[in-house]
């Protein structure tokens, strides 16, 4: 049996763009990308702990280092820039792997999006 478990999370980060104009997804510096075992084009559930929203999107790279998370697109419309969102992505795995299966989660700073 396979079941769908955390794998990667970005915890309590800050959006610092919305970008209604892009064709959608989610922008994020690739350091954090990189951290959190995270891949351009994989789909992330995001939380945004402001307003209750909950949905899903697929990650672009950001610029390294900037600190960058922007929403685009659609999903621009979800959140405002200051919001704290929690950005998650899960990964199918057999039932028994998933008992010992570790996800990877970081708690960046919430004021630069950068990891402490």
């Amino acid at each position: 049996m396979m079941i769908e478990v955390l794998k990667s999370k970005l915890h309590c980060v800050t959006v610092t763009e919305a970008n209604l104009n892009y064709m959608g997804s989610i922008t994020i510096d690739e350091d954090l990308m990189d951290a959190a075992n995270m891949i351009a084009g994989e789909k992330v559930q995001i939380v945004d702990n402001n307003n209750g929203e909950r949905f899903e999107t697929y990650i672009i790279k950001g610029e390294r280092g900037s600190g960058c998370i922007c929403l685009n697109g659609a999903a621009a419309r979800k959140v405002q820039v200051g919001d704290v969102v929690i950005i998650m992505s899960y990964a199918l795995m057999d039932f028994e792997e998933a008992k010992t299966f570790k996800p990877t989660v970081l708690f960046p700073d919430t004021a630069t999006n950068r990891l402490l």
